[in-house]
């Protein structure tokens, strides 16, 4: 991903940019994918001559470049709770990640939850229902979007394509989510995509 200094007042951090899609089957884009990122993981991001990979590390640096569009909370408590179920996020629920992969071109109404994948589903669930009663929603830390939404956005996702029963008050979050603007943007260009996820087909 290569970010411009260009500021765009819709966009989540603030900032323009551009994305650059690489298939890691290519040998010459896997080549160029470790040239761009050195420890062959994406998302990577480029702005001047700074070069930042992985999720977190990146929204920490857009939040020191654009303090004012409030990627994380203003209260010090709040940011830290942010830090730290956007770090759950990234870094866990590994059988919700491998049990439900992600594939928005799907839809899996009749897909059975198993019980390691149910464990992080009643985790998150319980993460948004303290976030939504304490900050007062609509977004995990009130009236506007912040890093942890953008994180567990993708759980949404998958929310959807394997039709996941959902308390109310998580099952609305999770709308608010899908019909975020910038979430469908999002989920247009991935859509748009011409790669087929074959080992999904082969799974199911």
């Amino acid at each position: 991903m290569v970010v411009h200094k260009s500021v765009r007042s819709d966009a989540l951090a603030g900032l323009d940019f551009e994305t650059e899609v690489l298939s890691g089957e290519d040998p010459s884009a896997r080549a160029e994918l470790l040239h761009l990122s050195p420890s062959f993981l994406v998302p990577r991001l480029t702005h001047g001559e700074i070069r930042v990979w992985d999720a977190l590390a990146i929204a920490a640096y857009l939040n020191e470049i654009s303090p004012k569009v409030h990627l994380l909370p203003a209260e010090p408590a709040a940011r830290a709770w942010c830090w730290s179920i956007s770090g759950e996020m990234h870094g866990g629920f590994i059988n919700l990640r491998s049990s439900l992969p992600m594939n928005l071109k799907v839809r899996r109404a009749d897909f059975k939850v198993w019980g390691g994948a149910k464990s992080d589903i009643e985790r998150i669930t319980a993460i948004w229902r303290e976030c939504l009663v304490r900050h007062g929603g609509p977004w995990l830390f009130g009236t506007r979007p912040t890093l942890a939404d953008a994180m567990y956005a993708p759980v949404c996702t998958r929310f959807v394509t394997y039709g996941v029963a959902l308390p109310e008050e998580s099952a609305s979050y999770r709308d608010h989510v899908m019909n975020w603007r910038l979430m469908g943007e999002w989920i247009e260009g991935a859509l748009a995509e011409p790669e087929e996820i074959e080992e999904l087909d082969i799974e199911f």
